[in-house]
């Protein structure tokens, strides 16, 4: 079950990436719902700097792990991000850029959405 498909604009929210296969549910989106503890909602773009911290805190994104079906994450590609690692990326100062229309507002609960402009793509 997932919760409504809305944005932190208040929007339809838009897909996030099929080219690879991102969301807790793998539909593209960064839909959320009682079973994504993890709250994947944060449509982001992966840089280098992004994808290094997130291995270096455990969370090893850019190593293909056929046995799962990924290819591995290289910068350019979206990805459904935690929103708590997102935040903790921003702390670091290796927040990745967002799109906030693909954004679920679920991510309000964690992220504050000055935060979140502050790193959209196109802003500020």
């Amino acid at each position: 079950m997932k919760d409504a498909s809305i944005n932190v604009l208040g929007g339809v929210l838009e897909p996030c990436s099929t080219d690879p296969v991102t969301g807790f549910f793998r539909n593209g989106c960064c839909d959320t719902g009682p079973a994504d503890r993890g709250v994947h909602t944060v449509c982001a773009t992966m840089t280098a700097e992004f994808l290094a911290l997130s291995k270096y805190l455990g969370n090893d994104l850019s190593t293909p792990r056929p046995e799962y079906g990924f290819a591995g994450l290289k910068p350019g590609d979206q990805w459904c991000l935690c929103a708590a690692r997102f935040l903790q990326a921003h702390e670091e100062g290796a927040a990745p850029r967002v799109r906030l229309e693909a954004t679920h507002r679920a991510t309000l609960e964690i992220v504050a959405l000055d935060i979140l402009a502050a790193h959209a793509l196109g802003g500020p």
